[in-house]
């Protein structure tokens, strides 16, 4: 086994690039959301299996399939592991395997890459910050033939349940059913942000009535301007009309 790191944004996709052109059967990805990003997009719809092993602030898709935990279960999981295919998407062209998304979660991404502060804590004290300065957009939604209008403060578009840290966005999305599931959450004000949060962390975010939850392989979100939207985390600026689109059954992940 050889073993690599990565220098600078971007580096761990080369990496993974220059690994399958080496005949690679598996690559293992160490780090957070973003590093699963970078590599595991460069492996979907290949034969290569991503194995992780999740060490970030939030490690979502780890969470999501049962990965998280103690480095140790992380590592036997490449003797003992399953190989499992799950799959993908993509928005505005760039690819995500957890959950993409904007509005407030953009804007988080955004500050929480320039901040010192990591893990829970700093999603935390940044989110209140955005809440306070980011106003909700008016979007509209297309699925399936369906235009649906919202004002929104924040929307995913999820193929796992959880953006991390057990914050579970999207409860019912599972990764390998060939949908993606879209939350959008009203606009929020502090009285909104205790009960939604409550819900996040609690699972139950499905069971309020004022979030907007659909179910589609595509999605169409228009807004009245360009802005940031992030992938796993990683942010992009891109074009009022944003297309979320899965791609089933397109990556092999190692799983318990």
């Amino acid at each position: 086994m050889e073993t690599v790191c990565s220098e600078s944004p971007g580096h761990a996709t080369e990496l993974a690039r220059i690994a399958i052109s080496d005949g690679c059967e598996r690559i293992v990805a160490v780090g957070g959301d973003g590093t699963m990003n970078e590599v595991g997009r460069t492996l979907i719809g290949t034969p290569v299996t991503l194995a992780l092993v999740p060490c970030g602030s939030g490690d979502g898709l780890g969470r999501h399939l049962g990965i998280h935990g103690p480095i140790d279960r992380a590592l036997s999981l490449l003797e003992r592991g399953q190989t499992r295919t799950i799959d993908s998407g993509t928005a505005a062209g760039h690819p995500f395997l957890n959950v993409a998304g904007l509005g407030l979660e953009a804007e988080l991404a955004h500050r929480f890459r320039a901040s010192r502060v990591r893990g829970l804590l700093g999603y935390l004290s940044h989110g209140l910050a955005v809440v306070r300065q980011l106003p909700a957009e008016h979007v509209r939604i297309t699925a399936e033939g369906r235009e649906t209008g919202f004002l929104a403060s924040t929307l995913a578009v999820a193929n796992g349940d959880q953006y991390g840290n057990d914050a579970f966005i999207a409860p019912s999305a599972r990764c390998d059913d060939g949908q993606l599931e879209l939350s959008a959450l009203p606009p929020l004000n502090c009285r909104r942000v205790l009960r939604l949060g409550f819900r996040l962390f609690r699972g139950t975010l499905n069971r309020d009535r004022r979030v907007l939850r659909q179910r589609a392989r595509a999605f169409t979100v228009r807004r009245a301007n360009a802005g940031l939207i992030h992938t796993d985390g990683e942010t992009h600026f891109a074009p009022a009309t944003v297309e979320f689109c899965v791609l089933p059954a397109s990556l092999r992940i190692l799983c318990p």
